[in-house]
């Protein structure tokens, strides 16, 4: 290998170290409190995605429209359930980044295990990362194709 190679492969390398682990400057807003009404019914919970910055106060209105239903989110191990036509709610401080699953924690059916939701905390940082990381892994196979 000549050394003009061993320099060009470094940087790669580099590139997707930093790529990979450093920091992304996350833009900070001032904590806001969000309620979200989400319905729950036939296996399903709608809305299936909540978005919210890390420290908003949250609050979930749960409402069930035919059974009894419940969600547990992962991750914060929090619980609620109500009764049909019936509304109730809980509140917690999103502190945590991430995505974290929320699922019925009330068996209502054969297809239970697969109603579930998705709380995002934050930005998706991982889809970024695997984005960047995509288009280096792009440009070194275009240079080794070129080689």
């Amino acid at each position: 290998m000549r050394p003009s190679k061993y320099i060009f492969i470094s940087g790669f390398l580099l590139a997707g170290l930093l790529v990979a682990f450093t920091p992304l400057p996350v833009p900070r807003n001032e904590p806001m409190h969000h309620i979200f009404h989400v319905d729950s019914r036939s296996f399903a919970f709608t809305p299936a995605e909540i978005k919210v910055d890390r420290g908003d106060l949250v609050t979930i209105e749960l409402t069930s429209s035919d059974v009894v239903h419940g969600l547990y989110l992962d991750g914060y191990e929090l619980e609620i359930s109500t009764d049909p036509g019936q509304t109730n709610q809980l509140t917690f401080t999103a502190d945590r980044a991430g995505s974290f699953r929320f699922r019925c924690s009330v068996t209502c059916g054969d297809l239970h295990p697969f109603m579930i939701g998705k709380l995002q905390v934050g930005p998706n940082l991982l889809l970024w990362r695997g984005a960047g990381l995509a288009i280096l892994a792009a440009l070194a196979g275009v240079w080794k194709f070129h080689q």
